[in-house]
C-alpha cells in the first residue's frame, strides 16, 4: 500500500477488467444473437470474428500500435477527421480506452463462439410457443434465451474476469505501460519490479497478491 506504482497498477487493472468484461460480454451476446438469426454469410462472419483470437497477443499489440500511430496519421491527412488526429496511445485517458478496445476486439470471437453454442442448445419449441402466444423477438430473447444460456454467461464472465486481471502481453506490446504508468497493469508492474529493477523477492510478493485477487 506504500508503493504508488503498485496502487496505480491495481487501479488501472480494475478499470481495465471492468470495462473489458462488460463490453466484451454485451457485444458477444448481441453478435451471437445476430449470427443465430437468418442472416446471409453467417459462416463468414463467425470466422471473421474468431480470427483475431488465434493471433498472438504480442503481435496484435504491435499491429494496433502501428495502426494508432502511422495509419491514423495517414487517415488524418487524407480525411481531416479529428478522431484520427487524437493521440490514442499518447494521452493517458485515451490510452486506457485504447487498451480496452483492442482487448475486446481480440477476444470477442471466442466469447461469441461460446454464446452461439449456448443459444443452439435452446429448444426451438419454446421460442415457437412464445411466438404463438404473441411474444416479440426482444421479449423471447430476454425471457427465454438469456435464462437458458446462463451457464454460458457464467463461464464467459469468470473467464473474461480472470484473463483481464492477469493481462500482460497485449499491454506490454501496445503501450508498454505508458504514457507514464497510466496503462501499467499488475502483471506488467510485477514484470518491471522483478526483471527490470531486479527485485525478485518484492516481485514475487506482488505476484502472490495478484494470485489472491484472481482466486477470489
Amino acid at each position: 500500500t506504500n508503493d504508488p506504482a503498485f496502487v496505480s497498477a491495481l487501479k488501472y487493472t480494475f478499470i481495465y477488467a471492468i470495462g473489458t468484461v462488460l463490453i466484451v460480454n454485451v457485444l458477444a451476446i448481441f453478435f451471437a444473437a445476430l449470427l443465430e438469426s437468418k442472416i446471409k454469410g453467417r459462416g463468414f462472419f463467425r470466422a471473421a470474428f474468431y480470427i483475431p483470437n488465434i493471433i498472438s497477443l504480442v503481435i496484435i499489440g504491435f499491429i494496433w500500435k502501428f495502426i494508432c500511430t502511422r495509419v491514423f496519421e495517414a487517415l488524418m491527412s487524407i480525411t481531416g477527421w479529428v478522431i484520427f488526429g487524437l493521440s490514442w496511445l499518447g494521452d493517458s485517458q485515451l490510452a486506457v480506452f485504447s487498451t480496452i478496445i483492442v482487448s475486446v476486439w481480440q477476444s470477442l470471437g471466442f466469447y461469441i463462439l461460446i454464446y452461439v453454442a449456448g443459444m443452439q442448445g435452446v429448444p426451438t419449441e419454446l421460442n415457437e410457443s412464445a411466438d404463438l402466444d404473441g411474444a416479440g423477438a426482444v421479449r423471447r430473447f430476454f425471457s427465454i434465451t438469456i435464462p437458458l444460456i446462463m451457464p454460458s454467461i457464467s463461464f464467459c464472465m469468470f473467464h473474461s474476469v480472470a484473463n483481464s486481471l492477469k493481462m500482460f502481453e497485449l499491454i506490454f506490446s501496445l503501450t508498454g505501460g505508458g504514457p507514464g504508468t497510466s496503462t501499467t497493469s499488475i502483471a506488467l508492474d510485477i514484470y518491471n519490479t522483478a526483471f527490470n529493477n531486479s527485485r525478485y523477492g518484492y516481485g514475487s510478493a506482488k505476484s502472490v497478491i495478484l494470485f489472491i485477487i484472481v482466486l477470489v
